[in-house]
């Protein structure tokens, strides 16, 4: 056999090769819609295969490709046991990659956090000036998303790397205030009704007048509840954060942001904020006090019937199994195992059924209710992570 005919069967050999690794990777990979940046490939596949968790698919945004950016809130959703991010505008999965969360001895926190700062271009100033681009922090203490490498496994101190370009096209997407929810197991918003919910109270007057009124209400509460130590900055971001732009037909974007409220059975309080803004806190009667409420975060997600009304979905978090006594090992683990997801959102229902909330404090925050509004149940306090420039920070491992 010439030198030629040899190189001609190696040629053939590689083009073959070449069309098989197109044809695997295409089918290991689903194109999902990502809204303002049209058709993307984006990885879905978990790095772990469990019998012992079995969830039903989301269903996915079908929207033309020329969509705008969502008006609804998103929710960004990571599972530690499956390495994968999940991202929800309402309750469509829009997006899903790969991750790397912390290693047992720096674990990835679990709980309810939100996007606190971002930057493009940051070095860690904890760990020798490490590079993290398309930085996105969700606590002042060191845990942030951002772009780094992805070995398959866990191998971060804690944060949360993203595969480079799922991390721009997260940068460009999210603001400060998305939520973002760490959970040992996959979960996923699921929408939900209850009579409890808060709904938006009805206003008499023109659109400014009832945008200048909420304003004007939440800057006097926070006053009241802070007094002095209220600085001229935290006002001004008060009034300055924009609203979702989902309201009703014929009334122009409220510029107020959405309001958290949450209520911790550990407390029995329930605290509300705006725009990383304490507003007010009171105390709140509990039903069975003594029994586990759960973890629930409930999200308003756009007004409905000309703003009579708003759609609300809830994210329930895996319950923790306790570790058995015939398992000492089980003590000292970072990660307790969990029961499996729970796509429906009866468990947070009857959470919120038990709470009792004095009817003027409803009326209060019903007033102040927006689309990107809130409402987290949790057994815990709140962190210490929480501070001014924070939404509500629930850490629940």
């Amino acid at each position: 056999m010439s030198a030629a005919d040899g190189g001609s069967i190696r040629a053939t050999a590689l083009a073959v090769l070449a069309v098989y690794i197109v044809a695997v990777g295409t089918a290991d990979a689903r194109l999902l819609y990502w809204p303002q940046y049209g058709y993307w490939w984006g990885d879905h596949a978990p790095l772990r295969h469990s019998h012992r968790h079995k969830h039903a698919e989301p269903r996915l945004e079908k929207k033309d490709q020329a969509q705008d950016a969502p008006n609804g809130p998103l929710q960004i959703i990571i599972s530690i046991a499956d390495q994968r991010i999940s991202v929800y505008h309402n309750d469509a999965l829009i997006a899903r990659s790969s991750v790397s969360t912390g290693v047992p001895r720096h674990p990835t926190p679990l709980g309810a956090f939100s996007v606190i700062s971002k930057q493009r271009w940051h070095r860690s100033n904890i760990y020798s000036g490490a590079p993290m681009p398309y930085m996105q922090r969700i606590t002042w203490s060191g845990i942030a998303l951002h772009a780094g490498v992805l070995p398959g496994h866990p191998a971060s101190h804690g944060c949360i790397r993203l595969k480079n370009d799922f991390a721009i096209r997260l940068w460009h997407l999210t603001k400060r205030g998305t939520r973002v929810i760490i959970a040992h197991d996959d979960v996923q918003p699921v929408e939900t009704t209850n009579l409890h919910l808060f709904q938006p109270k009805p206003a008499s007057g023109t659109p400014e007048s009832r945008a200048a009124t909420v304003v004007g209400n939440g800057i006097a509460a926070a006053a009241a509840t802070h007094g002095p130590s209220m600085s001229n900055a935290e006002s001004r971001e008060t009034t300055n954060l924009q609203a979702p732009s989902s309201a009703p037909a014929g009334i122009a974007p409220q510029k107020v942001a959405p309001i958290s409220v949450f209520v911790s059975r550990k407390l029995s309080k329930l605290f509300v904020r705006r725009g990383f803004t304490p507003l007010f806190d009171i105390p709140v009667k509990i039903q069975n006090p003594e029994e586990p409420l759960g973890t629930h975060v409930f999200t308003a997600t756009e007004f409905q019937n000309e703003g009579a009304a708003i759609r609300w979905t809830v994210v329930s978090m895996p319950e923790k199994s306790p570790p058995t006594p015939s398992n000492p090992r089980a003590r000292g683990k970072q990660i307790a195992e969990t029961t499996t997801p729970v796509s429906s959102p009866d468990k947070a229902n009857a959470a919120l059924d038990r709470i009792e909330i004095p009817q003027d404090v409803v009326e209060r925050i019903s007033e102040l209710l927006t689309p990107g509004s809130s409402l987290i149940l949790s057994d815990y306090a709140i962190s210490g992570e929480t501070g001014i420039d924070t939404d509500f920070i629930v850490v629940t491992q």
